[in-house]
């Protein structure tokens, strides 16, 4: 687990957060993670109607977009969710809280949109990282380049 970023649930003025930090910060290489939604990698919606399946499968493609960069879900600043339905987000959190330690929740925001990009996608999440200073020079090589 990276001990270089600080989590603070409730800065002085502030009720706690509840399921999340209201600030993360630390130093090293930012990652940005576009919106993951719950498709397999034959682009297949995993979870038809379950938003924490759903939210299951979303957390596994950030897991693995953030590998590709050298980073893990522990490295995760900041959670932008975007819901067709805001009374899923408990079972959303649900999902969180079996890929997330609960003393260290990234700042999170929570968006109810009208639609995503398919109308059976219940859930949208980006994510932000930060790769400690530590761990930052160990970047992987990129074997191609991305447009």
């Amino acid at each position: 687990m990276s001990t270089e970023l600080t989590f603070l649930n409730a800065p002085e003025g502030l009720a706690p957060g509840t399921g999340y930090s209201h600030v993360v910060w630390g130093t090293g290489r930012f990652i940005a993670v576009s919106g993951q939604c719950a498709f397999d990698q034959d682009r297949a919606i995993v979870g038809v109607g379950d938003p924490e399946a759903q939210a299951r499968q979303v957390f596994e493609n950030i897991r693995r977009c953030l590998a590709a960069a050298g980073a893990t879900l522990d490295d995760v600043l900041k959670l932008t969710y975007f819901v067709t339905d805001i009374t899923h987000l408990p079972q959303i959190r649900t999902a969180r809280n079996e890929v997330f330690d609960p003393s260290r929740l990234p700042a999170s925001s929570a968006v109810q949109v009208a639609a995503l990009i398919e109308p059976e996608l219940l859930v949208e999440i980006e994510a932000f990282a930060l790769v400690p200073e530590t761990r930052a020079a160990t970047a992987p090589a990129r074997d191609q380049e991305q447009g």
